[in-house]
């Protein structure tokens, strides 16, 4: 299997930004959200299990999933979380595993949020590399973009791993906190690194 580098980072800490970087300088990029996101659309391979064990309120008009309402539901409530990761991560997981056998670059990066919480991914990755910032630009970038009051912001957060024990599990650390040159010159210098350990795998 291709040398693998788990790329990891709270909500809004710009994990799709430095994964665009990665892809662009030739690293292949497999991304968890995006395969999660085909299971539960329309016909996904996800649909049925989570409409009987969610209900079909669970399922929006257009047969896939309603991720506003599932959203809510699951950062609120941990039982039902633990029951949609249980519907899903074996699925995502099976779906990752031929996704990077099916990569053509040098390297993989393979985005994970939840790679330190779930351990879903951690069979395929050489090394931990997390996307941070500080948090108060965490709770500014989830605003911004989902249009979530702080507190909504804070409790997503809240749901996941604490940042020092992200940080601390960490092979690699890509600060992001707003610049983005200097994001771009720290992925070029990752690149660099990471093409070496792949050529040494």
């Amino acid at each position: 299997m291709a040398y693998c580098v788990g790329l990891t980072g709270g909500i809004g800490s710009g994990k799709s930004a430095a994964s665009g970087m990665f892809e662009a300088l030739g690293a292949a990029v497999v991304d968890t959200d995006e395969i999660s996101r085909a299971l539960t659309a329309p016909g996904g391979a996800a649909i049925a299990e989570i409409r009987e064990r969610f209900g079909p309120e669970s399922i929006a008009a257009d047969g896939g999933l309603d991720r506003e309402r599932m959203r809510l539901l699951v950062f609120r409530d941990a039982a039902s979380r633990a029951r949609l990761e249980g519907i899903l991560h074996p699925l995502i997981r099976s779906r990752t595993r031929d996704a990077i056998a099916a990569t053509r670059g040098p390297y993989v990066i393979v985005v994970v949020p939840l790679l330190f919480e779930t351990g879903a991914c951690m069979e395929f990755i050489q090394r931990a590399l997390v996307v941070d910032c500080e948090e108060e630009e965490q709770v500014r970038r989830i605003m911004a973009r989902s249009g979530l009051a702080a507190a909504e912001a804070r409790r997503i957060m809240a749901t996941q791993l604490p940042r020092a024990e992200r940080l601390r599990r960490a092979d690699d650390v890509l600060p992001n906190d707003g610049n983005i040159e200097a994001l771009r010159s720290q992925v070029e210098q990752l690149h660099a690194r990471y093409l070496a350990l792949a050529r040494k795998a």
